[in-house]
């Protein structure tokens, strides 16, 4: 009796099992830089500018970033969030949440998406400090 493997219907392989590493035609693929993780890097740098100026003030604060807030069924407004700011109490410390597919879906292109994370981030830290968002960064716009 014969084994049945992969060549059911007697066809045979249904190609090379391994290619060459140089075989012609073969095109190279890079890894593309993921957007999630470019929204990452882009969020870290403002944060850590805006962090390092204020960090007297803040205090302890935890920043995020998500991929979409979480809003519930009885939900009036038609905007959707671009971040959620909460203050901390007692020892749990102040938590800024970014939610990243909103805000790209805002930004066309990368200068419009940082001024739009700038702009978030300076005004959540100004209602963190009580203070105006102009004092915050120098950068901040207010249009």
């Amino acid at each position: 009796m014969r084994s049945r493997i992969r060549d059911r219907r007697g066809r045979g392989p249904r190609g090379p099992g391994v290619l060459p590493a140089t075989a012609p035609g073969q095109r190279v693929v890079r890894p593309q830089p993921d957007r999630r993780a470019q929204f990452d890097k882009l969020v870290l740098g403002i944060v850590t500018d805006v962090d390092e100026r204020w960090h007297d003030r803040l205090g302890l604060v935890e920043y995020a970033v998500e991929d979409t807030p979480l809003i519930p069924d009885d939900w009036d407004d038609d905007t959707v969030p671009l971040s959620s700011l909460i203050r901390g109490t007692g020892g749990n410390p102040s938590r800024l949440v970014l939610f990243r597919r909103p805000i790209e879906q805002r930004g066309a292109t990368r200068e419009e998406l940082e001024a739009l994370v700038l702009t978030i981030v300076v005004e959540q830290v100004a209602e963190l400090l009580g203070i105006d968002a102009e004092d915050v960064d120098p950068r901040y716009r207010a249009d």
